[in-house]
């Protein structure tokens, strides 16, 4: 089981996102703040999980959460500024639309830029290690699927319910026929990703 608090004075809010590594579709962030008590036996970070167990595991978080919210960063503005930095800032205004101001952020990985005077701590692998975290990383991903499925049905062409953006070769194989979307990171080095092996 995860560990449910870094400290058990402040009211923590876990971060993450989901979509970083995608050729297509926004990066997705979330930002929870779970109840002390809190505790569930399947919450871990949304990779090991199944999309039955993530979507199930939506309901409860956000029937349960003191706060929660959810927000996204196209890949226009990506190109503009890069993933790191949309990442970032779909963390950003994920945070500042949570109803309850928390007192410290549990950010996943290892680079963040402070939002207000926030105190924040980057952890490594957070969404196997802190509840807080593994709730945003469901959250993020599952509201990223849906957009994911919601597209695929105006450009059926890249297979993107299936692969929700990453470069699979379905998805590789639509850019060579059909070209780029509005939906792609034109800033990504789509060329070389053509050439991967699958």
């Amino acid at each position: 089981m995860l560990h449910g608090h870094y400290t058990e004075e402040l009211i923590e809010a876990g971060c993450d996102e989901a979509g970083r590594g995608c050729l297509a579709g926004p990066v997705f962030a979330a930002a929870v703040i779970l109840p002390r008590d809190f505790r569930d036996e399947v919450l871990t970070d949304s990779k090991k999980l199944t999309a039955k167990q993530r979507f199930r595991l939506r309901v409860i978080i956000e029937s349960n959460a003191l706060a929660w919210a959810v927000s996204s960063v196209d890949a226009g503005v990506i190109d503009q500024i890069n993933i790191l930095n949309a990442s970032i800032l779909a963390m950003h205004q994920a945070i500042s639309q949570l109803q309850t101001l928390p007192q410290l952020l549990l950010i996943d990985g290892n680079r963040f830029k402070p939002y207000l005077d926030i105190p924040h701590l980057c952890i490594v692998k957070g969404d196997g290690k802190y509840l807080s975290i593994a709730a945003a990383s469901v959250l993020a991903k599952t509201y990223r699927d849906d957009y994911m499925d919601l597209i695929h049905e105006e450009y059926p062409g890249y297979d993107w319910k299936n692969n929700k953006g990453y470069p699979c070769k379905k998805h590789r194989t639509g850019i060579i026929v059909s070209g780029l979307t509005p939906y792609h990171r034109k800033s990504f080095r789509l060329a070389e990703q053509l050439k991967l092996q699958v």
